[in-house]
C-alpha cells in the first residue's frame, strides 16, 4: 500500500485518534469544533439583526406614511374655506366692514 492509500485508510478508519500522538490530534479536533461553534452562533446573531433592522425599517416606513397623512389632514382643517365652513356651522359669519387699526399716542 502507498504512503498516500494508507493515510486515507487510515483516516476513514479512525485511527489517526487512537495513536500514541491522538492527544495532539484531540486538541486540535476540539478546537476546530468550538471554532465552528463560535462561528454558527454569529451567524445566527447576524441574521436576528438583519431581521430586526428589517422590522425596524419597515415600522418607520409606516409611521412615515401615518406622519404625512396627518400633516394633510392638518393642512386642510387650517384652510379658510374649511374654517369658513365649520364658523357658519356655529353661527358665526364674516364681517361686512373691514377692521379699523386702533392707535394709541402716549404723551409724556
Amino acid at each position: 500500500m502507498t504512503k498516500v492509500k494508507k493515510g486515507i485508510y487510515d483516516v476513514l478508519r479512525g485511527s489517526f485518534l487512537t495513536d500514541e500522538s491522538a492527544f495532539k490530534n484531540w486538541r486540535i479536533i476540539i478546537f476546530v469544533v468550538v471554532l465552528l461553534l463560535i462561528m454558527i452562533s454569529s451567524g445566527h446573531s447576524a441574521e436576528k439583526k438583519v431581521f430586526k433592522i428589517s422590522e425596524l425599517n419597515k415600522r418607520k416606513r409606516e409611521l412615515r406614511a401615518e406622519y404625512v397623512d396627518t400633516g394633510t389632514i392638518l393642512m386642510r382643517m387650517k384652510m379658510e374655506s374649511s374654517i369658513r365652513e365649520k364658523a357658519k356651522a356655529r353661527g358665526l359669519q364674516p364681517s361686512e366692514s373691514p377692521p379699523e387699526k386702533i392707535k394709541v399716542i402716549i404723551k409724556n
